[in-house]
């Protein structure tokens, strides 16, 4: 069974390894610095007395229903729709001059994904806003979150406009989704290769 199973992983590489579009990880346009830990993404960048980091993790960050709609519909011919990885994000925006960090959650709705063509819209929402001690590693319940469900709309679209002064809108969404589709590609090709290497290891 090992030695079909260690088979099968070779081809599933070898299949996943053509389809990958990106050979090394696609760049995110201004001026955003990349750090990746595992799963884990970073991007910084620093602006007038600011520091603004952007954290995202790959783990379940593909749609669930994209991959039971295509059981049913798909064709034998056709090709496999494309995974997209839309994870969660947390901006951080640090004030040289203050102790407190701006904490805003991020994510894409699952609906809004392939809209093309309403421009007016945004790709992803702010989900909860919060201030923690600039440094600390571990956020503290006890610190007020603001949930935007209920928030005031103006408020709500200043708070874009922040995110957006700071670099983070739309293309920097859509690049997003680019890097992190190529970064889970490349971890789901490391992690097919480090399962052959178990099971063939006797």
């Amino acid at each position: 069974g090992d030695k079909a199973f260690a088979q099968f992983l070779t081809d599933e590489i070898q299949e996943e390894k053509k389809i990958q579009k990106h050979k090394s990880l696609p760049k995110i346009s201004g001026g955003w610095e990349l750090e990746v830990h595992g799963t884990e993404a970073k991007l910084v960048r620093k602006i007038a007395g600011e520091k603004i980091t952007v954290t995202f993790n790959i783990n379940n960050s593909i749609p669930p229903s994209a991959e039971e709609d295509t059981q049913e519909q798909q064709k034998p011919d056709e090709q496999e729709p494309e995974l997209t990885s839309t994870p969660n994000f947390v901006v951080e925006v640090i004030k040289d001059d203050t102790k407190q960090t701006l904490v805003l959650d991020c994510h894409f709705p699952e609906d809004e994904i392939g809209h093309e063509g309403e421009e007016e819209s945004d790709i992803f929402t702010i989900r909860e806003v919060s201030f923690q001690p600039t440094g600390e590693a571990d956020w503290k319940d006890t610190n007020y979150t603001l949930n935007t469900d209920s928030l005031d709309w103006a408020l709500y679209d200043h708070l874009m406009d922040f995110l957006a002064d700071r670099g983070v809108d739309n293309t920097f969404a859509d690049e997003l989704i680019e890097l992190s589709t190529a970064l889970e590609h490349q971890e789901y090709i490391k992690f097919l290769e480090d399962l052959k290497s178990f099971v063939k290891c006797q």
